[in-house]
């Protein structure tokens, strides 16, 4: 089976967001998309989808006259204390459970802590089953989705390094066991191309995985399905990438 991944564009850039957030945030009464067009420098053809998400996620609200007041999640995130934690990690999850939802595959939050892959969070259920993690996720960068995505973000040192310390091993036959190779598929992945795991750690299991933005930490999100369902791949890939922009600002605000 060969599968390519049509090259997606990450529905927004978190610092677009913030961008829209703050002129929307300085505005008791409203603010029209014009006057935040002219605040943000964004074209309307960027702005209108930004918009549109921003009211689905509830962080801004259209008011009368069609100007825009901050909403109910951002208020609640602009807390402090135990109680904005609380409403941070309540709304990370929602917003795991519904992209969960509308990719139909298990979600996972994945970040590159202190020279370690390390999944933070994961949203699955009854229809949509994790990854078995037979192998430490923390040893399958070489094999992994989330691994690869991971990586082609370090630089080379930063990769040898991190080879250095996770030796490559075989999982299935699909796995590459050639550092070269690896390194090669790694500098070749293009920037707004999912990175995908066709049973390369886990026969029966096929991954994709897109860099999650959220600050100066490196990280991506990634899905995972049965091979029966690896014809849903690349749409659930191009979704999931769509999806990218909401679970980042819940990490970043």
């Amino acid at each position: 089976m060969v599968l390519k991944p049509e090259p997606t564009v990450p529905f927004h850039s978190v610092h677009s967001v913030l961008r829209v957030l703050e002129a929307v945030s300085k505005y008791g009464g409203g603010v029209t998309d014009l006057q935040i067009t002219r605040e943000t420098g964004l074209p309307a053809g960027h702005l209108a989808p930004l918009l549109s998400m921003l009211r689905r996620e509830g962080y801004v609200q259209q008011i009368t006259d069609g100007a825009y007041a901050i909403g109910d999640s951002l208020l609640l995130l602009l807390g402090s204390g135990a109680a904005r934690q609380q409403a941070v990690e309540a709304k990370l999850r929602e917003t795991l459970t519904e992209l969960r939802d509308s990719v139909g595959a298990a979600v996972y939050i994945s970040r590159y802590i202190d020279g370690e892959i390390k999944v933070t969070q994961v949203a699955d259920g009854p229809h949509t089953p994790a990854v078995h993690e037979w192998v430490d996720f923390r040893s399958t960068g070489h094999a992994s989705a989330i691994g690869k995505c991971l990586l082609v973000q370090l630089d080379q040192n930063g990769r040898r390094d991190h080879m250095s310390r996770h030796k490559i091993a075989r999982f299935t036959s699909r796995t590459i066991t050639s550092e070269r190779l690896l390194f090669s598929r790694l500098d070749s992945q293009p920037p707004t191309v999912p990175v995908l795991d066709l049973q390369e750690y886990a026969v029966g299991t096929v991954c994709a995985a897109v860099p999650l933005t959220a600050g100066s930490a490196m990280g991506c999100l990634a899905l995972s399905l049965p091979v029966e369902h690896a014809h849903r791949l690349r749409s659930a890939a191009d979704t999931l990438n769509r999806g990218a922009a909401p679970v980042a600002l819940s990490l970043t605000i």
